[in-house]
């Protein structure tokens, strides 16, 4: 599977991004303000300007509407889209492939989520009618699966393993901590996430991500007209996105250790982007940390470890701030928090803060002028998800 990708076609010349918190005092406009401002000021432009809008929200609205009428927008598209929580990145990939296609001159990608006083706390949070055969475990549990499915096939002992993953929250919350945008900013140890009481399976609460209220945003051009906004752009150099049909819940081959989805949406990026050896040409990646377990195999699936040795490069400290592959540099969605339809473009902020190196010093990257970096979101269950990886760069080529 592949495609022919939209490779420096496209540039992102603004972006902005609120804090991920418990927003008591903000609605979801408010949050959609705060982002698209902070977004508008970082191109030189403001919203008469944009030529069509993609609205990203799981939960928080049905239509384009409340995006126009919190932003005042008059006669432009407002298109809502959904992705389970890849719907962030699925926003500023139909915003840029809207513009590549010559459709309109600029766009804008907004996410938001507005959950931690509305009633509902996360996707699964009002049960559906169903008839009786669908999954009625709760992502933490699906999630809790890989540890043991991980253990088995890799001999790797089952507490070693515990302790390996409560390192990737340690490592995301030491980043976090340096972080003003994130949730929870709070360094933790290895010792105090494995004595935390379990949700399910070995994973206690933190290893999983924390629900928040949020917004993202990005505009996107031409990338000959970028230098007009902007003399850092970053180029789109690939946007790929795989949607799964759920057999993995019915098919005796699959084991829990992969996520097939992600594999085949780094191959085909890597394929739009010319990378052939992603550890060492890639400055950093972002990735869907919903649970400690999700980014040990994403770190295989992503093609930065080999099958089975992520757990060692991991305790190695291959992807820690300052190793030879940063990853989740601001946080992640352990330490920063989710709010489901902003997460995909707050990892293009930190991956537009890295390369442009304008990162807080104490988080910021040594890699950076390798030039490129990874964001990779996904939706849904192992075995039954969607997944997305972009690639961004800092010069055109």
């Amino acid at each position: 599977m592949s495609s022919h990708g939209i490779k420096d076609r496209v540039a992102i010349i603004g972006m902005g991004c609120t804090p991920f918190r418990e927003h008591w005092d903000k609605g979801t406009d408010d949050l959609m303000i705060d982002a698209a401002k902070e977004t508008f000021a970082s191109a030189g432009l403001d919203k008469d300007q944009i030529d069509a809008f993609w609205f990203g929200t799981a939960q928080s609205a049905m239509s384009g509407v409340p995006m126009a009428s919190a932003l005042k927008i008059e006669g432009k598209p407002v298109s809502r889209v959904e992705n389970f929580c890849a719907t962030g990145s699925e926003a500023l990939r139909q915003a840029c492939y809207a513009v590549a296609s010559g459709a309109y001159d600029t766009a804008m990608a907004l996410g938001v989520e507005k959950v931690k006083d509305s009633g509902f706390q996360g996707l699964n949070a009002f049960p559906i009618p169903n008839d009786g055969t669908n999954r009625t475990l709760t992502a933490a549990a699906m999630f809790s699966l890989v540890l043991p499915a991980y253990a088995e096939k890799y001999g790797v002992d089952k507490d070693e393993l515990r302790r390996t993953v409560a390192r990737i929250a340690s490592k995301n919350h030491h980043n976090g901590a340096r972080n003003p945008r994130a949730m929870y900013r709070r360094e933790m140890d290895v010792d105090a996430i494995c004595k935390m009481g379990a949700v399910a399976g070995q994973l206690s609460v933190m290893d999983c991500a924390g629900v928040a209220d949020g917004s993202a945003a990005a505009i996107v051009c031409r990338a000959e007209d970028a230098h007009r906004y902007t003399d850092k752009p970053l180029y789109v150099k690939a946007l790929s996105f795989v949607a799964g049909n759920g057999s993995g819940l019915i098919d005796s081959t699959y084991d829990y250790t992969t996520f097939r989805e992600c594999e085949a949406a780094a191959k085909d990026a890597y394929q739009q982007a010319g990378i052939t050896d992603p550890i060492s040409q890639l400055a950093m990646a972002e990735v869907h940390d919903c649970f400690t377990p999700t980014e040990l195999v994403l770190m295989e699936d992503l093609g930065f470890s080999e099958r089975g040795e992520a757990w060692k490069d991991v305790n190695a400290g291959v992807f820690d701030l300052g190793g030879q592959l940063p990853v989740n540099c601001d946080g992640g969605l352990k330490s920063f928090g989710h709010p489901v339809g902003a997460s995909g473009l707050r990892m293009i902020f930190e991956a537009w803060l890295q390369l442009r190196h304008e990162a807080p010093e104490e988080r910021q990257i040594k890699t950076a002028d390798r030039g490129l970096a990874l964001t990779h979101n996904l939706g849904g269950y192992p075995g039954e998800m969607v997944s997305f990886v972009g690639i961004y760069g800092s010069q055109l080529g």
